[in-house]
């Protein structure tokens, strides 16, 4: 893509952060809704309407419910794709979005620069950085 590009999806960079599974699927009239179970340490980079990376395909978020995720698949999606090959319990590689890992650490500030800093940002760390009201 060229930097004068329109971005119509979200960057990846092909690495597997994590190994989901299939937890349903339930068609509706020509498409499919699919949740997948994320590891743990992935669910706080699950926001709905936002990006997320499930074998290579680059898909929108729809809905988030703790650690799961709902994704709404469209015919040619399906057909051009291995995901319309899914079953329940099919185990799926994630990518979350790369301008989400950016922001967590980039709201380390300076501590991103110690040996051991924790990218955990909880709520605590949130306010007391005025990011809450």
């Amino acid at each position: 893509m060229q930097a004068n590009a329109r971005l119509g999806g979200h960057i990846v960079s092909g690495h597997v952060d994590g190994v989901g599974e299939v937890v349903s699927i339930q068609p509706i009239e020509r498409w499919l809704e699919i949740w997948i179970k994320a590891p743990d340490n992935l669910a706080k980079y699950l926001a709905e309407k936002g990006s997320i990376t499930v074998d290579g395909v680059s898909l929108t978020v729809n809905e988030v419910d703790g650690a799961k995720f709902m994704l709404t698949l469209i015919p040619h999606t399906l057909q051009e794709t291995i995901i319309g090959t899914y079953r329940v319990g099919s185990k799926v590689n994630l990518e979350v979005d790369l301008i989400a890992r950016y922001l967590e650490r980039l709201m380390l500030g300076d501590k991103a620069a110690q040996s051991g800093a924790s990218q955990d940002i909880s709520m605590e760390f949130l306010a007391k950085h005025g990011y809450l009201k």
